[in-house]
């Protein structure tokens, strides 16, 4: 057996899919109706001692209708190996009411800050909601 392509691998999850994106998606929800998200910033996760950490800003309409959105920034932390496995810490919390062209220019610098290859996505809500 050697260390190519094989029937055990899987091909990696598109940007915002998984137990933990799932778990998020399902608290931003809570929080925002679907229907009122402009855009979800994802940040690639990460995975350190069997936990993974993922990152998303979600700008969604204001009430008022005006040119700003309304910013969350949702986090969760998902154990993903050992006895404690599924289990899951989820924050989404509301930072900020700024125009979009502002809200980009505020990930882009957040990720050249982390020095991160890979910057965030942004994505339509339709990868975390049907509809």
């Amino acid at each position: 057996m050697g260390a190519g392509p094989g029937s055990g691998d899987r091909s990696p999850l598109a940007p915002g899919r998984g137990p933990g994106w799932a778990k998020l998606a399902e608290a931003v929800a809570q929080r925002v109706a679907p229907s009122e998200i402009e855009t979800i910033y994802l940040f690639r996760p990460w995975k350190r001692e069997g936990r993974e950490w993922g990152t998303a800003v979600v700008a969604c309409r204001a009430a008022d209708g005006g040119d700003r959105l309304r910013v969350y920034t949702a986090r969760y932390m998902l154990v993903v190996r050992g006895k404690e496995r599924g289990q899951s810490r989820i924050e989404v919390e509301e930072t900020a009411l700024s125009p979009a062209e502002v809200i980009a220019r505020v990930i882009q610098a957040a990720a050249d800050r982390m020095g991160d290859p890979e910057p965030p996505v942004a994505v339509g809500p339709a990868v975390w909601y049907e509809g």
